[in-house]
C-alpha cells in the first residue's frame, strides 16, 4: 500500500495564476485543508488581496510565466516544494481561422503552453519526488465549436502535455483539469448584459442548467492533488457541457 501523504496539511503549494477566480479558489482550499500556499502570478497587488483572507504561512510572489529567468527566480524564492498548480491563461477572442493573425495565437500559446511548459522545467529541481502537476484546460479541446479554432488547439495541446509528463516525470503525478464556462473574473471585461445573456444560454445548454463556480472547479483541483493514485487523467468539471 502506498504510504504517501494523502492530502495538503504542511505540504506546500504553488499556484501560477492565483490572482483570481479559479487559481484563486484552489489557493484558498488548500489552505484550509491546512497547505502552506504561494501565490503567484503577474499582479502582486492581486495576490496580495488574495493572501489577506488566508493563513499567515501563505505569501506572494510576482512571476511572468512567459519569461523563464523569472520562472526559475521564484522556484529559488520557493525552495523545496510539493505541488504545482499552473491555472493562468491569456484572455482569446473567438474568430475564425482566417481571421485569427498568426502573432495573436503565438501569443496565446506562448502564455498558456509554453508557460506551462517553462513552468513545469524550472519547477523540476524543486518538486517533490512524490509531488504534483495540475495543469488546466478547457472543454473546447473536444468539443468543435465555430470560432474557437485557438482555444481547441491550444487546450489540446496543453492536454497532451500533461498525459505525456505524467510518463515522463513518474513517480511524480501530472493531471489536467478542464472546466466549462464557469463564472470568474475571466469575463469582467464584458459588459454585464451581455456576460449574463451568454452565461443563459450557455446555462441552457448544460444539462445541470448552469454555469460553474470557481470553487466547483477548484475542488477537482484538490481532488487531483490529494489522491494519489490519480495520475495521467483529464479530469472535466463541465457540468456535461461535453454530452
Amino acid at each position: 500500500m502506498n504510504s504517501s501523504p494523502s492530502n495538503l496539511h504542511q505540504q506546500t503549494l504553488v499556484v501560477i495564476g492565483a490572482g483570481s477566480g479559479i487559481g484563486a479558489a484552489v489557493a484558498r482550499q488548500a489552505a484550509a485543508r491546512g497547505a502552506r500556499v504561494v501565490l503567484a502570478g503577474r499582479r502582486l497587488e492581486a495576490l496580495q488581496q488574495q493572501q489577506a483572507q488566508l493563513p499567515d504561512s501563505a505569501r506572494s510572489l510576482a512571476v511572468d510565466i512567459t519569461d523563464a529567468d523569472s520562472l526559475q527566480a521564484l522556484f529559488r524564492a520557493v525552495g523545496p516544494f510539493d505541488h504545482l498548480v499552473i491555472s493562468a491563461g491569456p484572455a482569446i477572442d473567438a474568430k475564425p481561422l482566417a481571421q485569427t493573425g498568426l502573432l495573436e495565437a503565438q501569443q496565446a500559446f506562448e502564455v498558456k503552453f509554453w508557460g506551462a511548459w517553462r513552468a513545469v522545467q524550472a519547477a523540476l529541481p524543486y518538486l517533490a519526488a512524490q509531488g504534483s502537476i495540475t495543469l488546466t484546460s478547457g472543454l473546447l479541446s473536444r468539443k468543435r465549436v465555430p470560432g474557437q479554432v485557438l482555444k481547441t488547439t491550444l487546450n489540446a495541446a496543453l492536454e497532451a502535455l500533461g498525459k505525456h509528463l505524467a510518463k515522463e516525470l513518474a513517480p511524480r503525478r501530472v493531471n489536467v483539469i478542464s472546466p466549462g464556462v464557469t463564472d470568474t473574473e475571466a469575463y469582467a471585461g464584458l459588459p454585464e448584459e451581455q456576460r449574463a445573456a451568454m452565461f443563459a444560454r450557455t446555462a441552457a445548454s448544460l444539462p445541470v442548467g448552469r454555469v460553474g463556480h470557481a470553487d466547483e472547479v477548484a475542488a477537482a483541483f484538490l481532488l487531483a492533488m490529494e489522491n494519489g493514485f490519480i495520475s495521467g487523467s483529464l479530469i472535466d468539471v463541465d457540468g456535461g457541457g461535453l454530452l
